[in-house]
Parts: structure tokens; sequence; C-alpha cells
């Protein structure tokens, strides 16, 4: 199986792990990502807020280069971008109007866009296309005693529940269930972790995050995993500043993909373990470095 691939800023950033993780995973299972050339930021969900046509003509460019590839599918990891692409084409398929502008400015690039490409996410990817059965088969250090907080966030169900439910996401679950983890009842999974509101309203923003932080600790989990590069940075980096005014909630928040390659038998550098702030031994006693 072959697909487009967004990465966005983040996962050659501070996602970086995310990225590390995904890519060999992804190869483990027959996977081929191909990355899109030339691609663009797609302006995040911040740059909506601004000017939503600047904003879509953005995001739009990279479905263009997709198309023009001849790629009718696009994965998209971050949630930001998924949310995003997703958008731009909602509004260019739904609103004339928008699409008539976007048109016109991609034109003068000598690029166009028809509608066609479909945004996919890697969760969607993993249960739908390849299926539960065949991950487990690649399972050769399963995560026994391990529990696991599954924290989808609220930009990969909302408001496009394109392949999982809005209130209630289980492709994670199932997911971490089939590498041997045990998933913990965690009712918050698709709250707001406060986006970029730990830096410019720190108080409310960091406020949002004990919170998911003190509920998977009072669930019992080992581990919160996650499919957004700016939900597990602000669940990971901000712990001294929430102690000083709640008091501690550290718990260790990782990439969902992280946790699929140690139960692959990848080694923890290579899944890029060795970037999350909050450290934990998540591997199996008898698991070995691939």
């Amino acid at each position: 199986m072959k697909y487009a691939y967004f990465p966005g800023c983040s996962l050659k950033g501070m996602g970086r792990a995310y990225e590390e993780s995904l890519l060999p995973v992804m190869k483990k299972l027959g996977v081929e990502f191909n990355e899109l050339e030339d691609w663009n930021c797609c302006g995040a969900t911040a740059y909506m807020a601004v000017d939503e046509v600047k904003a879509c003509v953005l995001a739009s460019r990279n479905l263009a280069i997709a198309e023009r590839a001849g790629n009718k599918e696009m994965v998209a990891p971050c949630s930001a971008c998924y949310l995003v692409l997703n958008k731009a084409k909602h509004y260019f398929n739904e609103s004339p109007i928008m699409a008539g502008k976007v048109k016109r400015a991609l034109k003068t690039a000598d690029m166009e866009y028809s509608g066609d490409v479909d945004i996919r996410h890697p969760l969607d990817i993993l249960t739908n296309d390849i299926g539960i059965d065949e991950i487990k088969k690649h399972v050769t250090h399963p995560l026994k005693g391990l529990k696991v907080a599954t924290y989808y966030g609220c930009q990969i169900v909302r408001p496009y529940s394109t392949f999982d439910d809005q209130n209630n996401p289980q492709t994670m679950d199932r997911l971490i269930e089939a590498l041997g983890a045990e998933v913990v009842h965690y009712p918050l999974k698709t709250k707001c972790c406060g986006g970029s509101l730990t830096g410019t309203l720190p108080e409310a923003g960091l406020r949002l995050c004990y919170i998911l932080l003190n509920e998977a600790i009072k669930q019992g989990a080992d581990v919160i995993a996650t499919v957004c590069p700016l939900c597990q940075f602000n669940l990971d980096a901000y712990h001294d500043k929430i102690k000083a005014q709640w008091g501690p909630a550290r718990i260790p928040v990782v990439y969902f993909s992280q946790l699929m390659g140690l139960a692959y038998g990848m080694s923890e550098k290579k899944v890029g373990l060795q970037r999350n702030i909050v450290k934990a031994d998540l591997r199996p006693k008898a698991a070995a470095a691939a």
C-alpha cells in the first residue's frame, strides 16, 4: 500500500518523535509513505481564524500538489494538519465562492485542484486498511502489564468524524489492545488540552493540561498515548508549572506509534523516546533492541 504523505511542520520539528516512530512502523506493515514534494505549512488552526480565504489557499496548495502527482489519498498525522486540510477540502467542495477564490489563487502559480484528494489519518489506515489482525501478527514484544490512557484530543474527530466516533473514539483503543497493553477507562479522551493557550493564556491552558494528566493518573494509567504533536508537547512539557499551581500530575505522554514500535521490537532510540521530557521505561523487560 502506498500513500502520499504530508508531514507538516511539527513532525519535522518538535514532533520529530512522531515521524521517527510512525515511518518505521508503517514500513514494517508494508505501507509506503511518499512525502509530498515542496509541501508548505498548512497554516494550522490559528490561520483559519485570521483569514479563512488565505488559509484555504495555503492548505489547498498541498492538496493540489498531491492531486498533480496522481494521488487520491494523502496521510496527515498531525491533528491540526488533518483538520485544516479536511476543512479546506470541505470549503472547496461546499462553497462555490470559496472554490472560485482558491482556483484563482492557485492559477497564479500554474496549479489547479479539483477537490478529489481524500485526507487520511494514520489511525484510519491502521485500523481500516491494514486491520487489527494484521497489526497483531507483527507484535514480537507484547506490552503486557502496561496501562494506557488513550488521548485523541479534539481535532481528529471534530467537526469531521470521518473514521471514528466523535464522543467515544475507539480506533486507538483497539490498536493499543492489539499490542498487548491494557486500555484504561479515560472519559476525557476527546477533551481539549488547551492548544496554544499555554502560550497566550497560560493559566487557562495549563489548567486544562492538569485536568487531563490528573484524570489519567486517577484511572491508573502508566502512560498517556496521543496522536497530536501539540497535545503531546503540552502534556509533557509543563509539569513544574502545573505542580506549582495544582500539585504533581506527572505521567509520561507518548505517541501511539512509539508504543507500536516498542511492541514490534524496535529500540527506544529508533522510536524517539529519548526526546520525551518525562522519561519512562515502557518496554517489557524481556525486550531486546532491534
